[in-house]
């Protein structure tokens, strides 16, 4: 279940969607609303596996795999990002502090 309650004050705080906004986003034909939605979600929630389920893991997947970590805020997003990518489709660990010590 989507926590739109959530996803709204985490992640779109300075706008006045309704949860019919953000599912429409979410579902929308159009790749840059998704990739907003998912940006948003990536950089902001507090509970980033729960809400990236919003998406189609096949969505998901594309956006994952086509979005690039920006200069700012580099070492912050490439580790969610990597997070999402373990969690959701079972890449390998890239962030150091993450990696099991054997």
């Amino acid at each position: 279940m989507i926590n739109y309650k959530r996803i709204k004050k985490d992640c779109f705080w300075e706008y006045n969607f309704s949860n019919e906004d953000i599912l429409k986003l979410a579902t929308s034909d159009n790749i840059r609303e998704k990739s907003f939605l998912f940006q948003k979600i990536l950089l902001n929630s507090t509970n980033l596996f729960s809400d990236l389920k919003i998406f189609d893991k096949k969505v998901l997947f594309n956006l994952l795999e086509n979005y690039k970590v920006p200069q700012f805020n580099k070492d912050y997003t490439f580790k969610r990002k990597n997070m999402a990518e373990v969690y959701f489709f079972d890449k390998e660990v890239l962030v150091n502090e993450l990696k099991w010590v054997v």
